[in-house]
């Protein structure tokens, strides 16, 4: 019978001559650095005959089980000892070898493979982790390059991006089956909804994208764009944010102080007002997705604000940066659920409208602008999106802008006249709702340009999904709390599934 003593001989081995060329005339001369990489290389190789060695250990002592029976109820009948596989693992690559369990015209069963929750393919779970955190860090190829320098596993650009697919498998589901924290009737719930364009290889765009691609006819010049054009080469990643935030009461001067008459833009109002602060997000949850359409990720945020709030007890409010196209999702869907949602639009992408109309009527650089427009976004605040588009428009008829020079001032009527419903900042304020988007527009950098909108980047769909799920999950700060959970569903499906009564396997 194998003992600890004699199964890890060789590895023993390994670990003498280690500490015999670290004892040798000749490591005496070697610089802290050299002592790190020489240790690093030979370390990595004793480990990995570690490793070995314990599989060789369970190989010698694996005891033949009295019964081994399928999900079909098909028994296996005949053992045959010596069956080996390959795993590649974060220090090497080592073989395993266990019993194999076979019947007549049925694929063979390896209980031992179960006992050791072995992956599907030959990469383990540990190199499996790591390409999803580096593949959601960096390039695929820098992922590679990574991965490679800490394991030596010589993994190829290919296998990191089919990794880090089969990693992100299960986010959706952990996210269903996770315990929200916990909140009171009177936290505020808050949805916030976003889009970014990736660009995309052609076969896995769109199909009103391809074809509006294709109807064009192609692009004037092939190594750039002529004035007008576009790519016509991205998908749209929709995102989500569902946040808890306990209300937050404020006022008009807690948001922008009062420029006062004439006044220039670093004014002080003279009355020491100290701003109070905004409602602060906790339990924060993203997502992402450039496979499902908007409709699907606005739902899948829904989703996820229900199983907070399951009975509709809190106020929900969702915030949007204004596009139509988000506006009647968001409605539609909260008519189905029939919750009552309070949708604001965030006070950055206003104050942007403002800006452009004060452009109409002052000249390139006049501080008196920021005057102008912190007036203005005082009274819209208050509630007076009304009051204010009819002042841009006697402002406009007041200097006599030409159509040509007052498009600034048209947009910003029209955009508060037409979602004037959603501009009650003065009831949010009232309320303590958050106003602006910073979440959702914060996960639109981080979640798609940060990684995936980098230089030369043409996306499958598949990776592109991958990614941006994993980002999500690590920005969520639940990438450990996942991959415990993610592992538990592998030995379900790899191991778990295979056998009668799906019984918990033991060598």
């Amino acid at each position: 019978m194998a003992t600890a003593e004699t199964a890890f001989a060789a590895s023993r081995r390994l670990f003498e001559s280690v500490t015999d060329e670290l004892g040798s005339t000749d490591a005496a001369s070697l610089t802290h650095s050299q002592l790190e990489d020489l240790l690093g290389s030979r370390m990595r190789e004793v480990t990995r005959q570690l490793f070995q060695d314990h599989l060789r250990l369970r190989e010698l002592t694996e005891q033949r089980l009295p019964e081994v029976v399928d999900a079909s109820g098909v028994e296996r009948t005949r053992i045959e000892r010596g069956r080996s596989r390959t795993l590649a693992t974060v220090f090497g690559k080592v073989m395993v070898t266990r019993i194999a369990y076979r019947g007549s015209s049925v694929a063979d069963l390896h209980p031992a493979d179960a006992v050791l929750n072995l992956p599907a393919g030959m990469h383990s779970h540990g190199l499996a982790k790591l390409a999803a955190i580096e593949a959601s860090r960096g390039s695929f190829a820098e992922a590679c390059e990574r991965i490679n320098a800490v394991t030596g596993a010589g993994i190829g650009h290919r296998q990191v991006q089919e990794l880090a697919v089969a990693a992100a498998a299960d986010i959706d589901d952990f996210y269903d089956a996770l315990m929200p924290a916990p909140c009171t009737d009177a936290t505020t719930l808050v949805i916030s909804v976003d889009g970014k364009g990736v660009v995309i290889r052609p076969e896995a765009l769109r199909e009103a994208t391809a074809k509006a691609a294709l109807a064009k006819g192609g692009n004037k010049m092939k190594s750039r764009l002529a004035a007008g054009e576009k790519h016509g080469r991205k998908r749209m990643a929709t995102l989500a944010a569902v946040y808890d935030a306990e209300p937050a009461k404020r006022g008009v001067d807690d948001i922008i102080t009062d420029p006062g008459p004439g006044s220039g833009p670093h004014d002080d109002d003279g009355d020491g007002h100290e701003r109070r602060p905004g409602p602060k997000a906790r339990s924060k949850w993203l997502t992402g997705s450039v496979d499902d359409t908007a409709a699907q990720v606005v739902a899948a945020a829904f989703d996820q604000a229900e199983h907070r709030d399951p009975t509709h007890r809190r106020c929900w409010v969702v915030l949007v940066d204004g596009a139509r196209h988000q506006l009647d999702l968001i409605t539609a869907e909260a008519e189905r659920r029939d919750v009552t949602v309070h949708i604001v639009i965030d006070l950055i992408h206003v104050l942007e409208y403002l800006w452009d109309a004060a452009w109409c009527l002052h000249q390139a650089g006049d501080p008196a602008a920021e005057a102008f427009v912190a007036r203005h976004a005082r009274t819209i605040l208050g509630g007076g999106a009304e009051q204010v588009a009819t002042a841009l428009q006697t402002a406009a008829r007041a200097a006599r802008l030409k159509k040509n020079r007052r498009k600034g001032i048209d947009d910003a009527v029209g955009y508060l006249r037409n979602k004037a419903a959603y501009l009650r900042y003065d009831t949010a304020l009232e309320r303590g709702w958050p106003i602006a988007t910073g979440i959702i527009e914060g996960a639109c950098r981080h979640l798609v340009k940060d990684r995936l909108d980098i230089t030369g980047a043409r996306w499958g769909l598949a990776g592109a999904e991958a990614v941006l799920k994993l980002r999500a999950l690590r920005a969520n700060g639940d990438f450990d709390t996942y991959w415990t959970w993610h592992e538990k569903q592998e030995y379900a499906r790899n191991h778990q599934a295979r056998y009668r009564d799906k019984l918990t396997l033991t060598a």
